[in-house]
């Protein structure tokens, strides 16, 4: 018995060995013509065998593949947005999904979106998500519609705040509208998305909206417009964010706003951060500390 076992390997190491050569053949002649730009685009049976690559059990080939295909670019959307939905293999899936993020065709977002929101694999789900962010603009309103919506998962909206946050300025005028959004998820990633907005662009628009939301009645709203403020150099926000820091009545924006005050580095918050270092709270005591020390610092390598 066990000889009759061991005589199928042959076999099965013999057809993986074919299909590798295949695979190496159709991507030296694709990638050939392609770069002389031979290649037929409207040759949907080549552009089928191509995404059938994606399944090859090397990295490096299934690489090729999916760069090849986004060369090709919108002509092979239809047969990948095909893939992405019925493919058997998982690996196809996966690998469509990351190549509609090169080719970032507008025409691809329901299919992304369905994909994103249904796959059985987590890979799937959130490489859709990432092709959903490099599309831009046109998956702007649907992604704020999950965050609306009270159906689905927090690591679902995790992923579409996300993609939000990286489109950026991309989305920007979405984002201005969502600001006043009924749903606090939304709200709260469109305040890290206009954050990305504003360190993008230096976006006068997007730095005030941040600092109007540290006077927001939502304390999860005023600790992530603090957090956000942070990451930008905009010094007309400093002044707020000391008044959040000494007097906002919520303990996590507090330290959020002392931890961006360290962050932006500007010697005027340390007389108000050293008063903090009586503070009754422990931890906004020991965040002053090195929010100070994080100001000195910089101040030190500055001088430099």
């Amino acid at each position: 018995m066990s000889q009759s076992l061991n005589s199928k390997n042959p076999v099965v190491d013999n057809l993986a060995l074919e299909i590798q050569t295949e695979n190496d053949n159709l991507l030296e002649m694709t990638k050939e013509q392609i770069a002389f730009k031979t290649f037929d685009s409207t040759n949907e049976k080549l552009i089928k065998q191509m995404i059938e690559g994606l399944g090859d059990t090397r990295g490096m080939v299934r690489l090729g593949f999916a760069q090849a295909l986004g060369e090709i670019g919108k002509p092979a959307t239809p047969l990948l947005t095909e893939a992405l939905a019925n493919h058997s293999n998982v690996v196809v899936r996966r690998a469509a999904a990351k190549t509609l993020t090169i080719i970032a065709d507008p025409n691809a977002v329901p299919n992304l979106l369905h994909s994103f929101l249904n796959d059985e694999d987590t890979v799937v789900r959130g490489s859709s998500a990432g092709a959903l962010a490099r599309t831009g603009e046109v998956a702007a309103p649907a992604l704020l519609d999950i965050l609306a919506s009270t159906e689905y998962s927090q690591d679902i909206k995790g992923h579409a705040a996300w993609a939000l946050a990286f489109m950026g300025s991309k989305a920007s005028q979405h984002l201005y509208k969502a600001l006043n959004d009924g749903s606090l998820d939304v709200r709260c990633a469109v305040i890290g998305a206009l954050g990305n907005v504003a360190k993008e662009e230096s976006d006068e628009k997007s730095c005030n909206l941040l600092v109007s939301s540290l006077k927001d009645p939502e304390p999860l709203i005023r600790t992530e417009a603090a957090a956000a403020l942070g990451q930008i150099n905009y010094p007309p926000a400093l002044e707020h964010l000391i008044t959040a820091a000494t007097q906002d009545t919520d303990l996590d924006v507090r330290k959020a706003a002392i931890n961006s005050l360290g962050k932006i580095g500007d010697r005027r918050a340390i007389e108000s951060l050293q008063t903090m270092l009586n503070d009754e709270q422990q931890v906004v005591l020991t965040l002053a500390k090195l929010a100070i020390a994080q100001i000195e610092r910089q101040s030190e390598a500055d001088d430099w």
